[in-house]
């Protein structure tokens, strides 16, 4: 398992407030700008293939593109979250209400059906 620090939230906290500063900008000279410009369904195709190259890059078993193509697809939900006014805070506090329920019981608790194996 990899190694982490315990002040990896700050990270994506940071990189929240840079797509935050820059999703006004001139979409021209900044990448998340033009996401913003090109609108939903712009930012969900980049989400749809990042998700598709996190996957292809797990079945190669490549860990360091696995690594990079895990974190293209973060900034890229990022870029989602900020666009309906969340952020990673949202999400780690949905992560944390989920903290030590079974996911079966909590997938029920969503009315998700799921085989229980």
């Amino acid at each position: 398992m990899g190694t982490g620090d315990a002040g990896d939230d700050s990270v994506l906290a940071r990189l929240a407030a840079a797509i935050e500063a820059r999703k006004d900008a001139d979409p021209k000279s900044s990448y998340v700008a033009s996401l913003f410009a090109r609108g939903d369904d712009a930012i969900l195709k980049k989400i749809g293939e990042e998700a598709t190259e996190t996957v292809m890059a797990a079945k190669d078993g490549d860990k360091i593109r696995l690594a990079a193509e895990v974190a293209d697809l973060w900034f890229h939900c990022l870029v989602l979250l900020a666009r309906h006014d969340l952020g990673p805070a949202d999400v780690l506090t949905e992560l944390k209400r989920r903290e030590g329920t079974s996911g079966h019981t909590e997938k029920a608790a969503r009315g998700g059906v799921g085989k229980v194996p």
